[in-house]
């Protein structure tokens, strides 16, 4: 079975301050970016790799190719609007059935346990999500007052999210709302039971400079 992972880079990162988009922003000399793809490289090295880059940030994305000697083989098309838009650019360029991981670009720190676990649900029971426990204390507002929320009943949500390939392609002939949040919310619109799997704490979705110096500190 083709297994491909479409890795999703084609946001602007306004909440990093900074100019340049967080996926290419370097921790410990190498682009965000290339962290990510490495770990999926060293994963897996026959996954099918499609990047989804800003279509303005495409270039400059090849020119940091060429600077960084960085030769893992990977498809590349061009983001949209939404976060749903860009994985639909990226889906066009699978033409066959197998299993499709969906990755945020800026999650250079997933594990290889983490991987190796959405693609074996995947495989089994047609969709796998990570997701890890909450360990600090909740509580929901409301407009008179706060209430504290029972944590075990809820988790995080991470990437990759992996799906069989018809499963993925069918939710995205969905038209677009904004109540989807991200690719299981998709496939579950359409019916079909979402699995959990374990997912790696470690797997922060790069927002904020705070973020840049765990990222920085874990991988030293």
């Amino acid at each position: 079975m083709k297994n491909f992972i479409i890795i999703v880079a084609a946001g602007s990162g306004t909440r990093m301050q900074a100019e340049t988009p967080k996926q290419f922003l370097n921790i410990n000399e190498l682009p965000v970016l290339i962290h990510t793809i490495n770990r999926i490289y060293e994963f897996r090295n026959t996954l099918s790799i499609i990047l989804v880059l800003p279509a303005s940030h495409i270039d400059y994305w090849k020119s940091m190719i060429r600077k960084y000697n960085f030769n893992i083989p990977h498809q590349i098309t061009a983001g949209g609007a939404t976060r749903y838009h860009s994985v639909k650019n990226g889906l066009k360029l699978i033409d066959q059935d197998g299993l499709v991981a969906i990755h945020d670009g800026v999650r250079p720190l997933v594990s290889k346990d983490t991987l190796q676990r959405v693609f074996l649900k995947a495989e089994s029971d047609g969709n796998a999500i990570p997701a890890i426990r909450i360990t600090d204390s909740l509580r929901r507002i409301t407009p008179d007052n706060s209430l504290p929320v029972d944590r075990e009943s809820l988790r995080i949500i991470q990437t990759p999210q992996c799906f069989q390939s018809e499963i993925i392609q069918m939710a995205y002939k969905q038209e677009y709302r904004e109540n989807f949040t991200d690719d299981a919310s998709l496939v579950e619109n359409l019916g079909i039971k979402i699995n959990l799997v374990e997912g790696n704490p470690e797997n922060i979705k790069i927002t904020r400079p705070s973020d840049l110096k765990f990222a920085e500190a874990f991988l030293k």
